[in-house]
């Protein structure tokens, strides 16, 4: 069902909120959807069920913008992406079927849970780079079937997280990415359009039980576009290095204060 809300005050902040996703999502993969479902629960008060489609729709416009950056700039791999994609079609409609059955304070509970965890992994992932580096010959004979084993199951697992908490679920689609041994740029490209999949998947799924409040996708997506629209265009003019740690323990410091407060509120 779609809904028109009241605009308040708190609304104003929110197409810098969106830039500011958008600007990011589209430099470290996966839309940044992650963000506004926190943003709308505890700054706009949005109810969470309400809040997990809508955040769905907020992040669409930054996957399609995105992807057609990286896609210009050749950082997809359509192979992987296509098996990240199907087995994420059947975990968005699992999550949708999660969130149906759940209150929404077991949701919001759910969510701080998870967000700690994410930001844990990302951490210890980006702690043992140099080692994973290491082990970049290894991981390269891995066999056809053991990377598309491991493509099937990290994408279940991020379009149930995108279905259940309405985000993008990007920790496991990086986290399946990396893991694959693909370069830096071609995981962030790929990753947008697993979760650009993932997400108009997990929007139909929710259409019908949930309520998408298009003020507020409005108000988000004004400067998210913007943002889409600037981050592949940066992203490929920098060099990736220690950047991209000093990035993931940003990511995870976010991660962990956004999870502590859907935990305490």
């Amino acid at each position: 069902m779609i809904e028109f809300s009241e605009i308040q005050n708190s609304y104003y902040i929110l197409p810098l909120v969106g830039f500011i996703v958008g600007l990011f999502g589209t430099m470290l993969g996966g839309g940044g959807g992650f963000f506004f479902l926190p943003i709308l629960i505890l700054l706009v008060r949005v109810p969470a069920q309400t809040a997990v489609i809508t955040s769905l729709v907020a992040t669409l416009p930054i996957c399609i913008v995105g992807s057609l950056s990286h896609f210009h700039n050749r950082n997809i791999d359509f192979g992987i992406g296509v098996l990240f994609a199907l087995a994420g079609i059947a975990g968005a409609f699992f999550g949708a079927e999660i969130t149906s059955r759940i209150s929404a304070e077991q949701l919001k509970i759910s969510f701080g849970i998870y967000s700690v965890a994410i930001a844990l992994n990302i951490v210890w992932d980006a702690r043992h780079n140099k080692q994973a580096e290491k082990n970049r010959n290894r991981l390269n004979e891995l066999s056809r079937f053991a990377k598309n084993l491991k493509s099937s199951f990290f994408g279940f697992l991020a379009g149930t997280i995108t279905g259940t908490f309405g985000t993008s679920g990007t920790a496991p689609v990086l986290a399946g990415l990396f893991s694959l041994n693909i370069p830096l740029k071609k995981v962030i490209g790929t990753s947008l359009i697993v979760v650009l999949s993932n997400t108009i998947f997990a929007i139909g799924a929710h259409f019908l039980v949930g309520r998408i409040d298009l003020t507020l996708v409005y108000f988000l997506t004004t400067g998210s576009i913007i943002g889409a629209l600037i981050g592949p265009r940066f992203l490929s003019k920098i060099k990736t290095g220690n950047f991209e740690n000093k990035v993931r323990y940003l990511y995870a410091a976010l991660m962990v204060v956004l999870g502590i407060l859907m935990l305490v509120k």
